[in-house]
């Protein structure tokens, strides 16, 4: 529970269709962010799963989660690469994108660390892969760890819907 946090606060980033986004458009939601990147072969492919599946376990109230994916790899992630990766998982999932700076901005506003690494003639990105959790008020309020499974995630989830 990280309720009062002073960091997290709001985001300006762009949707697939190049609308520019922020926490305010997903009000009366909880909204799941996990900062990530497309070709990343393990923690972004189970976060997002994870996340399907607590939407689901929801039932009826998955209709009230809102999950974004933010692209820490404005290289390779373009519009489209980004809408079909987040539409594999759910149809409902947002991805969100910017610019190298947009992105350092965001980044450091979530105290998350990412680097690319390279591997080859190719890259990799290692990032902090935790979950951030915000109310139906756009507010921070949990920040859940990669090793929760979908249903601790849920009963988090459910509880901030709960609380609305």
């Amino acid at each position: 529970d990280i309720t009062g946090a002073d960091f997290g606060r709001d985001f300006r980033l762009k949707d697939p269709s190049g609308q520019e986004r922020t926490l305010a458009d997903f009000k009366d939601k909880v909204v799941l962010v996990f900062f990530g990147f497309t070709q990343c072969p393990d923690v972004c492919p189970t976060a997002l799963a994870r996340a399907a599946e607590v939407k689901t376990l929801l039932g009826p109230d998955g209709d009230r989660l809102q999950v974004l994916f933010v692209s820490v790899d404005p290289e390779r992630d373009t519009p489209e690469v980004l809408n079909a990766y987040t539409a594999a998982f759910d149809p409902t999932f947002l991805a969100l994108y910017g610019d190298q700076e947009r992105l350092a901005e965001t980044a450091k506003e979530f105290k998350v660390i990412y680097q690319k690494v390279p591997t080859g003639d190719s890259y990799t990105i290692d990032h902090t892969s935790v979950t951030y959790a915000f109310d139906t008020k756009g507010k921070l309020r949990l920040k859940l760890s990669h090793s929760q499974s979908a249903i601790e995630y849920a009963a988090d989830v459910r509880k901030l819907l709960h609380a609305a």
